[in-house]
Order: structure tokens, then C-alpha cells, then sequence
């Protein structure tokens, strides 16, 4: 199973974690003709070992919806977005450490979050929508109120406002630790995603995702998407070159 982790997608925000419409329809494009078959990230937790992609989204941004969800439509690939569920229908642009040097930019409008009518909308598409907390925080520096207040709160969020099961959590930078794992357990959830460095794979509450970024081009994204440099990736020498 491929895992991609994608954040925002527009033309002109030069931000890292920002892929363009024209990158991401490619690198999705060339799945789908190496015979790939789409499925959310709560549907391949029940299928064996096999060509599966999982698209995921983190943070919620409203470019999911407007440029990312009609290049999977077209593709027949589903989506599993993560949201920040506090953010959700808030018309401000969504701040926290990594994201927060934007503000006040021209592109500040690209950090505007979904609102939970438009995550409803996703859903009733098929995607999946799974939490991402509620504040974005680095759990593994809160403390045990806070770590379950997040998890818990946001799953409940979910649940409560679009009237589905949240099953599942991606947990914010990726951060982790065997506590968390363990809350997030606690909490409900049947998984979870991390954003690592190698594929090697670790418990149910820790599947790892490639990463996906602005620098990814066509031969470096063919090349990090391969099931042979994905068993390269569980190296450690091989992880960190990938990761950069």
C-alpha cells in the first residue's frame, strides 16, 4: 500500500507543503496508469498487501476542495482529508508554527480552512474525513489532558457535525511518540498516519506516508513512489535523501 501525504495545492503559493494542480495531476495520473486503485485510508486498513494508493490531505485548506478534490475526481480517486476540527468554519486564515510566516503575505488567503458544509461535500463524494486534531499541536509536548482533549475533542467534532464515524487520525508534523500512540488508541481510533522519514512500518497507530512537497518533481516523485525505493526508504541512508 502507497500512502501520499499532500497538504495545499495551488499555482502560486511557493510555500513547501504547497503542490501546483499541474504536479498533482501528473503524479496521480502516473498511478493510476501503473494500474494503482484509489481507496481511502479507513478502506485499506481492511485489504490485503496490493496496489492500493491512499491520498491524503492534511490541515483542511479550502484548495482541497476548489483545485485538488475535481484532479482526483476525474482520476476515480478518493481523498482522505485531516482536519484541524477547532479551524473548521472559521473565516480567518488558519496560524500555527510552520504555516504562520504567511500571514500578512499576499498569499495569506491560501491558509482559509474548509468549512464543515464543504468537508460534508468531500464526504458525500466518498472521501474520507479523519482528524487532525483540533488545534494542530505538537502532542507529544502537551500534557495528558491536553493530548486527550485533542483527540478525543476532534473525533467527537467529526462525528457530531457531519454524522459519520471518524475512524482515523493523522497526527500534526507527524509528531509521536509511544504516549500518544497509545491516547490516540484510547481515544477511539481504529489507525493513524504518521509523516516519516523511512517506510518501515511500526503498530496500527503508526503508518507511515510519503511526504509530498514543492520540490517534488516528476523523476523525483517517480522515483520516491516506487515500491523498489520504497524498500530502500526502510534504510536509513535512503530515508534521509528522500526526505529533503
Amino acid at each position: 500500500m502507497l500512502i501520499l501525504c499532500y497538504h495545499a495545492v495551488s499555482p502560486t503559493w511557493p510555500a513547501a507543503l504547497s503542490v501546483t494542480p499541474e504536479h498533482l495531476e501528473r503524479q496521480l495520473e502516473w498511478l493510476v496508469r501503473r494500474g494503482y486503485r484509489g481507496v481511502t485510508f479507513a478502506e485499506a486498513l481492511a485489504l490485503p498487501p496490493g496496489r492500493n494508493v491512499v491520498v491524503t490531505f492534511d490541515d483542511a485548506y479550502r484548495s482541497v476542495l476548489t483545485l485538488g478534490a475535481p484532479i482526483l475526481q476525474r482520476l476515480g480517486l478518493p481523498g482522505t482529508v485531516f482536519a484541524p476540527t477547532a479551524w473548521m468554519d472559521r473565516d480567518e486564515p488558519m496560524t500555527w508554527p510552520g504555516i504562520d510566516e504567511w500571514i500578512g503575505t499576499e498569499h495569506e488567503s491560501e491558509l482559509m480552512p474548509l468549512s464543515w458544509d464543504e468537508l460534508g461535500d468531500l464526504a458525500d463524494q466518498g472521501w474520507e474525513v479523519g482528524s487532525h486534531t483540533r488545534t494542530h499541536p505538537r502532542l507529544t509536548q502537551v500534557g495528558d489532558e491536553q493530548l486527550r482533549a485533542e483527540l478525543v475533542g476532534s473525533r467527537e467534532d467529526c462525528e457530531a457535525r457531519l454524522g459519520r464515524p471518524c475512524r482515523t487520525i493523522a497526527y500534526p508534523y507527524g509528531d509521536h511518540d509511544v504516549r500518544v500512540r497509545m491516547a490516540a488508541r484510547e481515544a477511539g481510533y481504529d489507525a493513524a498516519c504518521i509523516l516519516a522519514r523511512s517506510q518501515r512500518h511500526g503498530d496500527r497507530f503508526g503508518w507511515p506516508r510519503l511526504g509530498i512537497y514543492q520540490h517534488d518533481e516528476r523523476r523525483r516523485f517517480v522515483l520516491k513512489s516506487s515500491r523498489t525505493v520504497r524498500r530502500l526508504l526502510r534504510t536509513r541512508l535512503a530515508a534521509e535523501y528522500f526526505s529533503r
